[in-house]
């Protein structure tokens, strides 16, 4: 089960982690080659999101999430030319979904406890192992080798279903805001995550903005 630094559920608070080489190899090449493939109209049309989570104010990150942007700052620059909302096409769309699925089935979720021997800290799983964030990490990295763009990719804290912190990558659309997860292949809306929006990665990779801890309705489906 993931675990937090309780300066996660403030205004004030984050964290990342890494890939085995020949794996990491492996899923760059599924990234990019997902690119050119394409997803049905009406699986796309069913996903849309309606709307977009709000922002209410800024937030700050962990300390977790500062040292991982202090050994890897090109990894927390945002290119402010780049599009902030990616237009969703069904190339797009298979992109997120047969990358948030590889990478799941990839990589071994593991606490930082167990981990590194730490309570928390932010890193890429290259051997294979990691918690939540740092297998969102992952992904986001992949999808931005891959050509798209990381200022619409935002690592994002939330509370789960049990009521314990986790690590999403929201991706911002021009169809709404969506939720790649290690606890689902599917690519969701925010909306039918079932979980309680806290804060995410600002427009400045090293700020933080608050969500207004927006609890999505309850889903179901597709866990």
């Amino acid at each position: 089960m993931d675990h937090f630094d309780q300066a996660l559920y403030t205004p004030l608070g984050l964290r990342w982690s890494s890939k085995r080489s020949a794996l990491k190899l492996a899923l760059m090449g599924v990234a990019t080659a997902v690119l050119a493939s394409s997803a049905s109209a009406q699986t796309l049309i069913s996903a849309r999101a309606t709307d977009r989570v709000q922002v209410v104010g800024s937030a700050g990150p962990t300390q977790a999430w500062i040292s991982f942007c202090q050994r890897r700052p090109r990894e927390c620059r945002v290119n402010l030319s780049q599009p902030a909302h990616i237009t969703l096409t069904p190339s797009i769309w298979a992109a997120l979904t047969q990358v948030n699925e590889h990478v799941n089935s990839s990589i071994l979720a593991v606490t930082d406890q167990d981990h590194w021997g730490v309570l928390d800290r932010w890193d890429y799983p290259d051997d294979g192992l990691g918690d939540c964030e740092d297998i969102q990490l992952l992904k986001r990295k992949l999808l931005v080798q891959a050509g798209l763009p990381q200022r619409a990719l935002r690592m994002t804290a939330v509370i789960d279903e049990q009521g314990q912190g986790h690590a999403v990558l929201m991706v911002l659309t021009d169809q709404g805001d969506f939720i790649l997860d290690n606890k689902r292949n599917a690519v969701l809306p925010w909306r039918r995550t079932g979980y309680t929006f806290i804060k995410r990665e600002g427009s400045n990779g090293k700020a933080w903005v608050a969500l207004g801890d927006q609890p999505a309705p309850a889903v179901t489906a597709n866990r």
